[in-house]
């Protein structure tokens, strides 16, 4: 009786965290994270640009998340003169006296209190990054964990931490104060009128998962909770998981063919997951000016460039412009969020043309993850069902490095009576046109249709 009782308890928490996360995020989230173009050193004037930027131009489009990645709270030593990092991670991070992280004296000696001040009077929301776990700083110090009779300490694992950012230790969850410390965390989030955590490190260990969720579910303030990384899911998890109102499927995506591709497998294996308040990301969109941090040897007037935080140096995007088509469609007809990842200030007029292409926007704010319908010799057809009727978009990708003939029927593409159709070319000015005209797709390019009944 007891272990049944348990069971439905069990199941009531998590239906009921269910609802929370889709009341907060019913389609996916739009918006800008610093990573790709800052690295782990996005500092306070840069911020302040980025966000005037993204109200200006992006917010009347939908764009309203406004997302510091890690580092926030780094303590970097600094190239003499500059606000370019010598180091990769900072030999230090700012901690309060219950070991919760702190803005970095460096990047934001204003604190966050007028960033996010700014942030939200523009009708924008603010977001942070978080690693999982306690700072291993709080550790050494033992600090005490507010609300509870415990220090860091006792609740540290010291074993399960992460491979590739050494700020934290992982968080014993079997331990008295484990959700305390993760209370007060998430606490201290909702206090300053955070919107959105990402956290990261964090899809292997799904019970921090679900302390993060209880965290969030009792702090009094609507919060985006995103899960990272994306590498390794386990199918075993996913109901904790779904706890979360994204889920990262990929590793870290950049500006290159091996990311692209890397997303079309994602989501063939994670088509029909998505759902309203929980969202299969396929990480940021590397579009515009990328690494700005981690500046080229002759800029730091030294040998060689120092390897910092991301994937290589200051440039803009490589992607061609196929590749620029096919990276926003599949983001389109994906339902993964739109997170745009390079400089908003300095953002090209052709990135911006694609990242605010209202096709582009209405088919990932359907909330409805495509389903691949076709596929041979390369081609790829991609679909979304816009409502009951017949209208939809179709991506037909060519997934080689050359131009590809296309020979497919409509019955093919479960498309019917195709005289009531219309036809719309997103990629070729929104010309209507013929299904016959549809003869051929460029390397690596896709043609995007938004078919709608007449």
């Amino acid at each position: 009786m007891k272990k049944n009782i348990f069971l439905l308890a069990t199941i009531f928490f998590l239906l009921s965290d269910s609802m929370h996360a889709q009341h907060l995020a019913s389609t996916p989230p739009m918006g800008w994270n610093s990573f790709d173009s800052y690295g782990v050193y996005l500092y306070e004037e840069a911020a302040f640009a980025n966000l005037q930027k993204l109200a200006d131009e992006y917010r009347e489009f939908g764009y309203e998340y406004f997302i510091i990645d890690n580092g926030w709270f780094g303590e970097y030593k600094l190239q003499p003169g500059t606000k370019f990092s010598v180091e990769r991670h900072a030999s230090d991070v700012n901690i309060n006296d219950y070991g919760l992280l702190q803005p970095s004296h460096t990047y934001f000696p204003g604190g966050f209190q007028k960033l996010i001040a700014a942030c939200h009077s523009k009708g924008l929301k603010f977001g942070l990054h978080l690693m999982r776990g306690i700072p291993r700083k709080a550790v050494q110090l033992n600090t005490p964990i507010k609300g509870a009779p415990y220090h860091a300490a006792d609740i540290a694992d010291t074993v399960n931490i992460c491979n590739w950012c050494n700020y934290n230790y992982g968080v014993d969850m079997s331990k008295p104060g484990a959700q305390e410390f993760y209370n007060s965390l998430i606490m201290q989030m909702a206090d300053w009128g955070v919107d959105f955590i990402k956290v990261d490190d964090i899809v292997p260990f799904p019970r921090e998962v679900e302390a993060i969720a209880k965290a969030i579910k009792q702090c009094g303030r609507d919060i985006v909770l995103s899960l990272s990384p994306g590498d390794h899911v386990r199918d075993q998890d996913l109901t904790l998981l779904r706890q979360g109102n994204t889920l990262r499927v990929t590793a870290d995506v950049w500006d290159d063919q091996h990311g692209l591709d890397n997303c079309f497998k994602a989501w063939q294996r994670w088509q029909g997951y998505a759902r309203p308040g929980f969202w299969i990301d396929m990480d940021m969109i590397p579009f515009g000016q990328l690494q700005l941090m981690s500046p080229k040897a002759d800029q730091y007037r030294s040998a060689k460039a120092i390897l910092l935080s991301g994937k290589g140096t200051a440039r803009q995007s490589e992607l061609t412009p196929a590749q620029m088509r096919s990276f926003i469609t599949l983001r389109a007809l994906s339902a993964s969020p739109l997170m745009i990842g390079g400089d908003l200030p300095t953002m090209d007029s052709y990135s911006f043309q694609l990242l605010t292409n209202k096709e582009v926007i209405a088919a990932n704010q359907t909330g409805i993850m495509g389903k691949l319908i076709y596929e041979k010799n390369g081609i790829e057809v991609w679909k979304v069902n816009k409502d009951s009727s017949k209208s939809c978009w179709i991506g037909i990708f060519n997934r080689t490095d050359k131009k590809q003939d296309v020979s497919i029927d409509l019955s093919d593409l479960k498309i019917k009576d195709a005289g009531s159709l219309r036809f719309r070319n997103v990629w070729n000015e929104g010309k209507t046109i013929q299904w016959k005209d549809v003869k051929s797709v460029a390397g690596n390019d896709v043609i995007f249709l938004a078919i709608t009944q007449d």
